[in-house]
């Protein structure tokens, strides 16, 4: 008779140094399973999922997969066992061609056309290096290559947090899919709606322990978030709070017509002091083109941008910063210095404003990055660099680092991409204590929830276009994604 269990994880733990990642965790997944992996950032799922994918050993603990046990000593010896991942960060070589990267884990190029065909992704050329390609499509081409490998057991760390609504819908479809077959999915995700709706069971880790698991039907996202948060969850504040609904005389930002690369054609909006003002748009409409031009890290092709009623020419993102613009990537990686500390992340800007040699006033610059720290509950026990911190809280980083130096604009480009719920929260709070002070928040969000929570108007991007706005509390999902889809316009012009 065959094993129900699919996968078998018993007393498996992990220390980096003086930091216990996982103590002792217990996993069952059975077969025809989609099973939820939750808990806050640094509460040990991406640990645990390279663990299962072979990229990291357990010091202690057994796996047992289709009733085998099993020791990866590398990603290829789990890939044999049946074991697929698609991680939080395509793991592709970026200055390689997508292509070349497949050859490295020896994928079956036949297998993974197919795969490229039915996830919407034949138009992608494979010869691109993959640095050049969007980080959702970059997401797509990973899972491709992972089915491609046909596995027992799909792992998807965080797949959907960068993928816009129909991509991700692609994603669910292949995770019924392989549920349907008698295979498995262990499915990481912060977006706990996502885990309703197409997760039969989950199991909650916090600090590195099981707390939890029991069937999506059970008490629904109040009982995970409870147990992903613990005490925290008492203190966890979800209410939308007052909302501008009046527009200043004088904007702070205004976009004229805007046009850069091949995907911005015609963008016109403005942005008031004291205002948080989400963008909402689907894949490649446009998004990354306008936060990069209005970031200085790309020249337009047409348009102006006016700050405090004054032209902005930025021809590289010192000049934005110098004019009081900072961004908030949805990258993490690509902003936080790795084998830096977190001070010196924190306080990178401070050392921009150098004219000349001369002393740093440490005194003035640590109580400077203390406050950030505080401020933002960095958790930096036993941490010394950035790359050794949690996911959440280098994006805490990426954000603080402005509180240190100061701003007038934040873009904030997805900044809860892949960050649970309670940080989250402390985002949602921060952004708008910013605008309360009179600053401006510009910030894209492919989460379409986030939308009421923390901005006071809202623009939707559609073909390179503003296509609608609405004030933040008017704004349904349902209203969001048709003008996103292009419907809402086409409606009104009818």
């Amino acid at each position: 008779m065959q094993d129900p269990q699919l996968l078998t994880v018993t007393a498996v733990a992990k220390s980096y140094g003086p930091v216990t990642a996982l103590r002792s965790v217990d996993l069952e997944v059975e077969r025809g399973e989609i099973h939820a992996l939750l808990g806050a950032n640094g509460a040990g799922k991406s640990t645990l999922v390279k663990i299962l994918s072979g990229v990291l050993v357990p010091d202690s603990g057994s796996i047992t997969v289709a009733g085998k046990a099993v020791t990866f000593s590398s990603p290829v010896s789990a890939r044999a066992a049946g074991v697929a991942p698609v991680f939080q960060d395509p793991a592709l070589v970026p200055d390689l061609s997508v292509l070349e990267n497949f050859v490295l884990t020896g994928t079956d190029h036949d297998a993974v056309r197919e795969w490229q065909g039915r996830l919407g992704l034949a138009d992608v050329d494979l010869r691109s290096r993959a640095v050049t390609l969007p980080l959702a499509t970059l997401r797509m081409l990973d899972l491709a290559r992972a089915l491609a490998h046909d596995p027992q057991l799909l792992l998807l760390d965080e797949i959907t947090a960068a993928l816009p609504t129909d991509m991700a819908e692609r994603v669910f479809a292949v995770m019924r899919q392989w549920r349907d077959r008698g295979r498995s999915v262990l499915f990481i995700s912060h977006r706990l709606s996502e885990v309703e709706a197409e997760c039969d069971r989950a199991t909650v880790l916090r600090d590195g322990r099981v707390v939890d698991t029991h069937r999506t039907s059970e008490g629904g996202e109040a009982r995970i978030v409870a147990a992903m948060l613990g005490d925290k969850a008492a203190r966890l504040d979800s209410a939308v709070t007052s909302r501008k609904t009046t527009r200043a005389p004088s904007p702070r930002l205004v976009v004229e017509h805007l046009a850069a690369g091949r995907r911005l054609h015609d963008a016109s909006f403005d942005l008031d002091a004291g205002e948080v003002l989400g963008i909402v748009a689907l894949d490649a409409q446009g998004q990354d083109e306008l936060f990069s031009v209005l970031a200085g890290d790309q020249r337009p092709s047409s348009g102006r941008v006016v700050v405090d009623g004054k032209p902005v020419v930025a021809h590289h993102p010192i000049d934005a910063i110098r004019r009081g613009i900072s961004l908030v990537p949805s990258d993490r990686q690509a902003a936080v210095l790795p084998q830096q500390s977190i001070r010196h992340n924190l306080a990178l800007p401070l050392y921009n404003r150098l004219r000349s040699w001369g002393w740093i006033d440490q005194e003035r610059e640590q109580t400077a990055v203390d406050g950030a720290i505080d401020r933002l509950e960095v958790d930096t026990r036993g941490q010394t660099q950035a790359r050794e911190l949690s996911g959440g809280n280098q994006q805490k980083l990426t954000i603080g680092r402005w509180l240190v130096s100061g701003y007038d604009i934040m873009l904030c480009f997805d900044p809860t991409r892949g960050i649970d719920v309670g940080t989250k929260h402390q985002i949602y709070s921060l952004l708008r204590e910013q605008a309360a002070d009179g600053r401006s928040v510009l910030m894209f969000t492919s989460e379409l929830r986030e939308v009421p929570l923390v901005c006071d108007r809202v623009l939707v991007l559609h073909d390179g276009r503003i296509v609608d706005e609405a004030l933040a509390g008017d704004a349904d999902e349902a209203r969001l994604l048709e003008s996103a889809h292009g419907l809402h316009r086409a409606a009104e012009a009818s």
